[in-house]
C-alpha cells in the first residue's frame, strides 16, 4: 500500500512511501515516521500514493497513532494556508499540531503520571479490623484515611501532605489491602490559580443589541464589533459563548493577542465557564500544550482561549470564533507559514459553519473597509458601560522642556523625561492613594551609546542596529538577535573615553520616578521583567490587590487591563514608532495611544490621560486625543490612495537574504527582473516595486533586500507568487533564501 506524505520541508511537493504489513488503509491526517535522506521525519498522510515506474518507494518506519491527528476540516484549512500564503503543505500542517507531536525523536509524546493508592478490600466489621491491625496501628490509620477519602488518593498527598511513612504504605500493599496504580495527569498550569466567581452582569441596551445580533447570525457570517475602550466587549463575548456552549452544545475559540493574554483576561472566561476552558499561550511547556490539545480533542474542554496558534484548536462542532483586538499585528506569524490568524479564523468559520466576531476599539483599516462595503456586518458599542466616561486627554509638547535653557544651563534629567504636568498628576494620585500607568514602548535603559568625540554609535556585530544599554544587569544588548556584551569604556573607532548614553528606556524612567517619588511602589513590566513563567501574572495580581502605585511598561500594559483604581495614564514618549518607514506606522501609533488611554477611568473616580509628544499636530495624536476613530480613518485612508497601499490593494513582500551583501543584492535584482519578464509574458498583471535594502538591512548576520508585489485581485497575486516561489532559481551558495510574506503587517 502506498501513501502520499507531506513533510515539513521547504519543498513544494509531497512524497510517496510504502506501508508494509498493514491490512487497512491509512486515513488522511495520520502521522507517520518516515526516512528522508539520512534522517527521519514526522509527516502527515494526505492521501493514497501512486507508483512511479522505476522508483521503489521507501517503507514507513512507524505509525505512532491509531487515528488521524488532523480531521478532514483541518486538512482542508491547511491546504488553503499553503496555497494562500505560498508555503509547502507540510509546513502548513506542522503549525496545526502541538510541538510534542512534531518531533521525530519522540513520535509518541510522554504524559505526566502520578502514583495513586487504591483500596482493594473492604473491612466492614470492627472486629475484623482489630484482628488484622492488632500490631499495626499506623497501617490501620492509613487504611481508614484512604477509606475516608473515597478509597483512592495520590501517594504524593499521603507522604508529603499527611506525613505518612512510605513503609506504612508498603505494608498495606504487601498484605494485599492496597494497590498502587499509575494515573495520567493533565498538566494544567491554571490548577494552582483559583477560579474566580463570575459576577452576574446585566448587559446594557447597546450590548444586548449586539448579543441578539450575534445569536441570530448565519453560519459563516463575520461581524465587526466596534466598541470603545471600556464599552464591555468581553461581556458580549461571554453571553455569546453561553448561547454557543451551554444552549447549543457547540464549541468555541477565543483569540487574544499574546501581550493581552493576561491572567485577568483568562479569569473572566474561567469565571464564567470554569474547567471547560483550555488556555493556549507561549508560556506553556510542550507537555502542557499537548495536554490542553488532547482535552480539546476529546471534548473534555469546549472553549479554547489563546494567542495566534489557538486558531488550530482541535474542536468539533465549532459554533463561534472570537478575535479580540483584531487589529493587533501579533496575529501575524513572523516565520513560515506567515499566516494571519484573523484571516484563518474567517476561512475556518466559513468552512465549519461558525460565526466570527472581530472585536476592537480601533479596528484595522482592512476590517473597517470590509464592514463599510458589506463584507462584514458592523455592530457598535459607542458608550462605556455603567455610565462611565472616556478620560480627558491632555497633550504636552515636550520640545520646550528639552530645549536648552537661555543661560545655557543643562536641563534637569527628570524634567527632560517627565513634564511638570505629568509629575503633578502623579503626585496627586499618590496623595489620593490612586494608581497610575506609564507607557514607554522602548525597553532597556538608554536607546544607544555614542562616542562624544567622533559620534560613533555602538552597534551589533550581527545586525545593522544599535545596541541598547541595559542597566540591570549592566550590558549592551541587540533586541533583534539578543547579542550581548559588556558596556564599552572606550570608542571602538577613535579610542575616545567619553561614551554617552542617548535615548530613553523603561529602566531609566523607573530610576527617575523612584528618585523623585521614593515612597511610591513601582512595578516595571516589559520583556526583561516578565521572562519568568508567571511573572506577568504576579505583577498584575499585585496591581489588582493595590500593592502597586505606578505601573510602568511597554505596550504589554496597553491592552487587557481593567483596574478601577487606575485614574491616570501617562505616555512618556508618544513618538516612539510614529515615524518608522512603514505604511502602517501612523495606524499602529493611533491604536496604541487609544488603547493605553482606555486603561484610565474605568471606575467611578474617572480618569485622566497625559500624552507627551514632539509632534502634537500629527493626525495619529490629534485624533487619539479627540477619541475620534472615524476621523482618523478618513485621513489615513486618503494617505493610502497615492501611493496605493492596503486596504486598496493586495501586497506581498518578497524578502531575499544571505550571508554576503553582494550576493543578496544580486539575487534581489535577478528576482525583480525575473518577475518583470513574467508579467510582460502575460503571466500576471501586477506592479513590482523595488528591489531595495530592507529598512533594517542586516539581522542575525544575514543581509536583507526586498521587493513589493502589488495586485488589485488576490487570485492574481497568488498565481504570480506561487509561480515565482516554485520556479525562481535560488543558488545554493552564501546561504541565500527567498521568503514571501503575503499581506505583511510591517515592511521593516
Amino acid at each position: 500500500m502506498l501513501v502520499d506524505v507531506a513533510l515539513p520541508l521547504p519543498l513544494f511537493r509531497t512524497f510517496t512511501y510504502a506501508v508494509e504489513g498493514r491490512g487497512e488503509p491509512l486515513d488522511p491526517g495520520m502521522r507517520v515516521l518516515v526516512p528522508f535522506r539520512n534522517r527521519k521525519e514526522i509527516g502527515i498522510v494526505v492521501g493514497a500514493g501512486s507508483a512511479r515506474e522505476g522508483i521503489s518507494p521507501k517503507p514507513v518506519v512507524a505509525i505512532p497513532d491509531d487515528a488521524p491527528v488532523l480531521d478532514a476540516a483541518m486538512l482542508s484549512l491547511c491546504r488553503w494556508i499553503a496555497q494562500y500564503y505560498i508555503v509547502p503543505l507540510g509546513v502548513a500542517l506542522r503549525c496545526a499540531l502541538p510541538a510534542a507531536l512534531s518531533g521525530a525523536d519522540a513520535p509518541v509524546p510522554t504524559q505526566k503520571h502520578r502514583r495513586v493508592a487504591r483500596l482493594t478490600r473492604e473491612l466492614p466489621s470492627l472486629l475484623h479490623r482489630d484482628n488484622i491491625f492488632a500490631r499495626a496501628p499506623q497501617q490501620r490509620a492509613l487504611f481508614e484515611l484512604i477509606e475516608s477519602l473515597g478509597g483512592r488518593v495520590a501517594v504524593e498527598h499521603l507522604v508529603e501532605r499527611l506525613t505518612f511513612s512510605p513503609s506504612v504504605l508498603k505494608g498495606l500493599v504487601a498484605r494485599g489491602l492496597v494497590v498502587v496504580e499509575h494515573d495520567v495527569v493533565a498538566r494544567d498550569p491554571f490548577l494552582s490559580r483559583a477560579t474566580p466567581a463570575g459576577r452576574p452582569l446585566v448587559p446594557s441596551p447597546a450590548q444586548q443589541v449586539a448579543i441578539d445580533a450575534l445569536r441570530a447570525g448565519n453560519p459563516g457570517e463575520t461581524f465587526l464589533l466596534h466598541g470603545i475602550t471600556g464599552s464591555g466587549k468581553t461581556l458580549v463575548y461571554i453571553e455569546l459563548l453561553r448561547t454557543i456552549v451551554d444552549e447549543r452544545n457547540q464549541s468555541a475559540i477565543v483569540l487574544v493577542p499574546e501581550i493581552a493574554l493576561t491572567p485577568q483576561t483568562v479569569d473572566r472566561f474561567r469565571g464564567a465557564f470554569g474547567d471547560r476552558v483550555a488556555v493556549l499561550h507561549s508560556a506553556l511547556s510542550d507537555g502542557e500544550r499537548y495536554d490542553a490539545w488532547l482535552a480539546l480533542r476529546r471534548g473534555e474542554k469546549r472553549i479554547a482561549v489563546g494567542a495566534r496558534s489557538a486558531i488550530f484548536a482541535p474542536l468539533r462542532d465549532l459554533g463561534a470564533i472570537i478575535v479580540d483586538e483584531e487589529h493587533e499585528s501579533s496575529y501575524k506569524q513572523g516565520e513560515a507559514p506567515r499566516y494571519h490568524a484573523r484571516e484563518v479564523a474567517i476561512v475556518r468559520a466559513r468552512a465549519e459553519g461558525a460565526i466570527v466576531v472581530l472585536g476592537s476599539a480601533t479596528p484595522s483599516l482592512e476590517s473597517w473597509v470590509n464592514a463599510a462595503t458589506g463584507k462584514y456586518r458592523l455592530l457598535s458599542l459607542p458608550e462605556r458601560v455603567g455610565g462611565g466616561r472616556l478620560p480627558s486627554i491632555e497633550v504636552v509638547d515636550i520640545r520646550a522642556a528639552q530645549a536648552p535653557k537661555p543661560a545655557g544651563d543643562p536641563n534637569e534629567p527628570f524634567r527632560r523625561v517627565i513634564s511638570e504636568d505629568l509629575e503633578g498628576a502623579l503626585a496627586t494620585r499618590l496623595q489620593r492613594r490612586e494608581q497610575s500607568i506609564l507607557l514607554l514602548n522602548r525597553r532597556g535603559y538608554s536607546a544607544f551609546v555614542q562616542c562624544a568625540d567622533c559620534g560613533d554609535v555602538a552597534s551589533c556585530p550581527h545586525c545593522s542596529i544599535s545596541l541598547t544599554y541595559h542597566r540591570t544587569p549592566e550590558r549592551l544588548i541587540c533586541h533583534y538577535c539578543q547579542h550581548a556584551e559588556p558596556p564599552r569604556t572606550s570608542c571602538a573607532r577613535c579610542g575616545g573615553t567619553m561614551m554617552r548614553q542617548k535615548g530613553l528606556g523603561t529602566q531609566q524612567v523607573e530610576r527617575l520616578i523612584a528618585e523623585r517619588f521614593p515612597a511610591a511602589r513601582i512595578a516595571r513590566m516589559d520583556v526583561d521583567t516578565t521572562s519568568g513563567k508567571w511573572a506577568h501574572a504576579q505583577i498584575l495580581d499585585r496591581v489588582g490587590r493595590g500593592e502597586v502605585d505606578i505601573l510602568l511598561g511597554t505596550q504589554m500594559i496597553a491592552k487587557g487591563l481593567d483596574f478601577p483604581n487606575v485614574t491616570l495614564v501617562g505616555v512618556v514618549d508618544a513618538d516612539v514608532g510614529i515615524n518608522l518607514p512603514d505604511f502602517r506606522a501612523s495606524e499602529r501609533s493611533f491604536q496604541l495611544l487609544s488603547q493605553v488611554a482606555g486603561r484610565a477611568g474605568r471606575g467611578p473616580k474617572g480618569g485622566e490621560v497625559i500624552i507627551q509628544t514632539r509632534v502634537p499636530s500629527h493626525h495619529a495624536v490629534r485624533f487619539a486625543v479627540a477619541h475620534d476613530y472615524h476621523a482618523f480613518v478618513r485621513v489615513e485612508l486618503e494617505g493610502r490612495e497615492k501611493p496605493i497601499y492596503p486596504p486598496y490593494v493586495r501586497i506581498a513582500n518578497v524578502v531575499v537574504s544571505g550571508t554576503t551583501e553582494a550576493a543578496t543584492a544580486q539575487l534581489a535584482l535577478s528576482g525583480a527582473a525575473w518577475l518583470t519578464r513574467l508579467v510582460r509574458q502575460g503571466k500576471g498583471e501586477l506592479q513590482i516595486i523595488g528591489p531595495a535594502p530592507c529598512a533594517v538591512d542586516r539581522i542575525k548576520r544575514r543581509w536583507r533586500w526586498h521587493l513589493l508585489l502589488k495586485a488589485n485581485h488576490a487570485g492574481e497575486l497568488t498565481r504570480v507568487a506561487q509561480y515565482f516561489a516554485e520556479r525562481f532559481p535560488v543558488p545554493k551558495t552564501t546561504g541565500l533564501r527567498v521568503a514571501i510574506d503575503r499581506d505583511p503587517v510591517a515592511l521593516l
